[in-house]
């Protein structure tokens, strides 16, 4: 071990790691038994949490490439220029038609008069830090348009850094009739650019209204036009998660309650979804990002189905009648919460109503006539105080009186320990609350000290999300931390409490979720995306593997008849799966040397041959890339198995799985 990281590791209480200095009697064999179940893991048990954060939404996976397509930014044409050897004063005009259309009021009039080139009259669109363009794919323009006046061809074109045209086509809005009407056109690109820009130009005399101006690849996940971006998508997919919670995460809360999330404003025809201000957009003065908007091109629907589409379970999250604490604490009085309480209720309609109800009928139409099943929602994010408790328990009679089997998750604030959370946690438990929403942020060896953090809790009371985890190898909302093997290794150990208390945890996930290379505000993140392509750190890899390997049962697995949680640096886990028939048995070691071991199996026999899956590193500083993006990724191998014992040589810095099919 590199010696300045020794003792960084030492000085800060992570004494675990080190190696004993003396073996005990008996340690190198560890003891399983395949036939004494201790809990039932969770269909739930490893999901996905994700929020629009580090433009993880527009700008990432919603794969729009016009920013502020619509110009219902605070400034309106942000992200835009307007160009040409022609244009004369009042020739582009943003006019606002508020009384007539509250939720998209503004759009941009036009008036061409004698265009012939791009250099007459045109405007350019600079993306998300750019578009991210591929060659051979198609690109799906549409506009939404109103004639002042006939006579204009519009002219799109995608164009790298030096003006060089990558794509483009034409078409010419002829309908005059009243009211708006949409143009599409698609292309495709000829090269392959990161951040490339889209130019409209104008030819021709005319007046022309243009609003939703929108260019998507045609390359989305399942193909869906106006859809999600498929590599991202792909790498959630590759989880097999057993849910995803959405929206948030503080997008929830809003930094007051005018930014809250309102879910119903999500749902409908895009154009009709009434944009806000992302509240990430100035949280932090060393990661301004004042671009950063919601336009709701994913809501509530896409979430529903995205939970769809990948297996898992929906969860989704809704405002308690609170703004984030942290902000400005804005409360909605108790005498006016109904409504907060109503959109619950209505929710729950959207999602399993069939379509003869008010809300159920919403989502036939949006193309989904079957339910989306959802089984469990949760009540405010990381809000805390007696506050929250008095709206919760309004919340919670409504919810369980008309919905008694939808299962609730409540918050315990935004620490793991101290008054907030006890305070919370002993209500909630008081009130045998179904599910405790706790978080934690901090550095490994906080991970590493509490992998028993678990054990002492009462697995007849109410159940733990663990809903918002990741080690901090920094500190915490530092702009130095980083997705090391250190975060991940500390994390795939806490883990190993988490599943043998599983009768405890019922669902846990790490966050954030996504991260723009380009416009991040919050490190650590699990997957991080530039315009182009998407890579799983190292800490995605350890979740990845545990969410594919959970197994139905958790089983006793000891060393020296005590549970395998640090001493030697050693954490294990195991489990049966009683849908393949198969044991999995998952080991971290924490030492910079390896571990020779014995596992001896009693209760089941075993095949002669299993799957061992390695993901190690010697440097605790080894991390993904964009260059690299699998540097820290498991290896898998053969391993022979001698009757009931297995033989194992765990590696430095490793987090093993063993897999063997029970006869």
């Amino acid at each position: 071990m590199n010696s300045i990281l020794r003792k960084t590791i030492v000085t800060t209480g992570l004494t675990g790691i080190v190696l004993s200095a003396a073996a005990q009697k008996n340690d190198n064999i560890i003891n399983v038994n395949a036939a004494k179940i201790t809990s039932t893991i969770q269909p739930t048990m490893w999901g996905v949490f994700f929020e629009d954060i580090n433009m993880g939404a527009d700008g990432g996976l919603y794969a729009e490439l016009v920013k502020n397509r619509s110009f219902e930014f605070d400034t309106p044409l942000m992200g835009w220029k307007m160009n040409g050897g022609k244009v004369k004063e009042g020739d582009f005009l943003v006019l606002n038609r508020k009384a007539a259309d509250s939720v998209n009021p503004r759009f941009l009039r036009v008036n061409v008069h004698d265009a012939q080139r791009a250099g007459d009259m045109s405007i350019t669109n600079e993306g998300f830090r750019g578009m991210g363009i591929k060659k051979g794919v198609d690109y799906n323009f549409s506009v939404l348009y109103s004639l002042q006046k006939t006579g204009v061809i519009l002219h799109v074109e995608l164009i790298d850094s030096t003006g060089k045209i990558v794509g483009s086509t034409s078409l010419t809005p002829n309908d005059n009739s009243e009211g708006w009407h949409r143009a599409e056109a698609s292309f495709a690109a000829d090269a392959t650019v990161m951040k490339a820009k889209m130019r409209l130009w104008f030819e021709g005399n005319g007046v022309i209204d243009l609003d939703m101006i929108s260019l998507f690849p045609s390359d989305t996940w399942k193909g869906r036009k106006g859809g999600l971006r498929a590599d991202m998508v792909q790498l959630l997919a590759d989880m097999k998660p057993g849910f995803i919670r959405f929206p948030g995460g503080c997008i929830v809360e809003g930094r007051d309650l005018s930014q809250r999330y309102q879910w119903k404003k999500t749902i409908g025809p895009v154009e009709d979804r009434q944009l806000s201000i992302n509240r990430w957009n100035t949280e932090f003065a060393h990661r301004l990002t004042p671009d950063y908007y919601q336009t709701f091109g994913l809501g509530f629907y896409e979430y529903f189905q995205l939970a769809e589409d990948i297996g898992a379970s929906p969860l989704p999250i809704l405002n308690a009648g609170m703004a984030c604490q942290f902000n400005t604490a804005e409360l909605v009085p108790v005498s006016q919460i109904d409504p907060y309480v109503q959109d619950a209720l209505d929710l729950i309609e959207f999602a399993n109503g069939d379509a003869n109800t008010r809300w159920g009928k919403v989502r036939a139409e949006m193309g989904h006539p079957a339910p989306f099943n959802l089984k469990m929602m949760g009540i405010g994010n990381e809000n805390w105080g007696p506050q929250y408790l008095e709206r919760l328990k309004i919340f919670t009679k409504a919810i369980k009186d008309k919905y008694p089997d939808i299962l609730l998750v409540n918050s315990s604030g935004t620490d793991p320990n101290g008054e907030r959370f006890q305070l919370l946690n002993d209500s909630l438990r008081k009130w045998k609350a179904d599910i405790i929403d706790e978080h934690y942020y901090r550095r490994p060896e906080w991970f590493f000290q509490n992998a028993k953090r678990y054990d002492s809790y009462d697995p007849n009371g109410s159940k733990v999300f663990a809903g918002e985890y990741a080690a901090q190898s920094d500190k915490t909302v530092s702009v130095d931390n980083k997705n090391n093997w250190l975060t991940a290794l500390s994390e795939a150990a806490f883990m190993t409490g988490l599943e043998r208390n599983a009768d405890v945890v019922y669902m846990a996930s790490y966050a954030p979720l996504f991260a723009h290379i380009d416009a991040w505000q919050w490190t650590p993140d699990l997957i991080w995306v530039n315009n182009l392509q998407a890579y799983g750190t190292t800490d995605y890899q350890v979740q990845k593997l545990y969410a594919l390997h959970k197994g139905t049962n958790g089983i006793s697995i000891l060393q020296n008849g005590e549970e395998i949680a640090g001493k030697d640096s050693l954490y294990a886990t195991a489990a049966i799966d009683k849908n393949t028939n198969e044991l999995i048995i998952k080991l971290v070691n924490a030492q910079d040397k390896p571990q020779v071991k014995q596992i001896q199996v009693d209760g089941k026999k075993l095949a002669a041959n299993g799957k061992l899956i390695t993901l190690q590193s010697d440097d605790l500083n080894a991390m993904n890339s964009f260059e690299n993006p699998m540097n820290v990724s498991p290896k898998e191998d053969a391993l022979a198995i001698k009757g009931k014992q297995i033989n194992l040589t765990l590696k430095p810095y490793s987090f093993t799985i063993v897999k063997v099919k029970m006869l």
